[in-house]
């Protein structure tokens, strides 16, 4: 059987028809070849949700958005899903809008209930639920930053304004003298450790032999030490002590007149009988002094011996 043309004419018109109907639909997000299940889903706001949005399953797409109206009972948006019936889901689950990255535009993401075993039917409502996306999440982050970036920056002015009131033309003068003057001394310093350098290298032998001489004598310090220890230091002490301990006893003898010594040195009897046996001693020599003939009576003629008379003053006071 031979086509005529205007049967085959038919046939790719058909065709052509088919294939934009299929075109239109997996653009719109439907397979025409594979069974879906339609569920709703109720959100106080969806923005950045679009229609032909996928819906996933644990990062599996499972469904895509088919429409985006108005309830007009409750004021919310309905958002129509088409999800695949191979994939069998709770009406329990919650479907939550997400944001997957910075670029991406927001997705509903499935968080299916695996207890409850009653699986959502056509038409069936889930409980809808919105995440914070990654957008979001640096928005909420940087509107507490911001807020304090401008506190700063108006302590920051006020700090400022308050030192340009402070510090007028003349202090700010002063600072700047001041600030130059600072890297005049800190240039100086850096001469004066240069120099410091310089003698130091130039007198390297020196203090190398000062070093050595240092050693020399901790190292005779440690023999004179060692001597000092081997030395029964401890012995001599010990004597040193005991005769300190011997004269202490008897200077204790003689305090509390123990001994010929000591009845000499705290006897007051034998004090006032030297006294005086001193004065009559002194009293005889004055008389002695005075008048010798008393007592050297020498008589050529046989001369009588004259009498003795006391002196009527005595030179010595009583």
């Amino acid at each position: 059987m031979k086509l005529t043309r205007e049967i085959k004419t038919a046939v790719l018109v058909i065709a052509s028809i088919l294939l934009f109907i299929w075109g239109y639909s997996f653009l719109k997000g439907k397979d025409l070849l594979s069974s879906y299940t339609t569920l709703y889903v109720e959100y106080e706001t969806v923005e950045g949700l679009t229609s032909s949005a996928s819906v996933t399953l644990n990062g599996l797409e499972i469904g895509r958005v088919t429409h985006i109206t108005i309830n007009e009972k409750t004021g919310n948006l309905l958002v129509e899903l088409q999800i695949k019936s191979d994939f069998p889901i709770s009406k329990s689950s919650i479907a939550a809008i997400y944001e997957p990255g910075f670029i991406s535009s927001k997705q509903i993401a499935i968080e299916p209930n695996f207890k409850d075993k009653v699986v959502a039917e056509e038409g069936d409502t889930l409980k809808g639920e919105i995440r914070l996306g990654l957008t979001d999440k640096v928005g909420d982050k940087l509107v507490p930053l911001q807020e304090k970036l401008d506190k700063i920056m108006a302590n920051a002015d006020v700090l400022i304004t308050g030192i340009n009131n402070v510090l007028d033309k003349k202090a700010q003068e002063d600072l700047r003298k001041s600030l130059a003057e600072l890297s005049k001394t800190m240039e100086q310093f850096h001469r004066a450790s240069l120099s410091m350098n310089t003698i130091l290298d130039d007198n390297k032998t020196q203090i190398k032999g000062v070093v050595t001489n240092f050693n020399k004598i901790s190292g005779d310090f440690s023999k004179i030490s060692d001597s000092l220890n081997k030395a029964d230091l401890g012995k001599t002490v010990r004597n040193l002590n005991k005769t300190l301990a011997q004269v202490d006893g008897i200077m204790n003898g003689l305090e509390s007149g123990n001994g010929t010594m000591g009845k000499l040195l705290n006897d007051d009897a034998l004090y006032n009988n030297l006294s005086k046996t001193s004065k009559e001693l002194e009293l005889l020599l004055q008389d002695v002094r005075l008048h010798p003939t008393r007592y050297v009576n020498v008589s050529l003629f046989g001369k009588k011996e004259k009498p003795y008379k006391a002196p009527v003053n005595d030179t010595i006071s009583k």
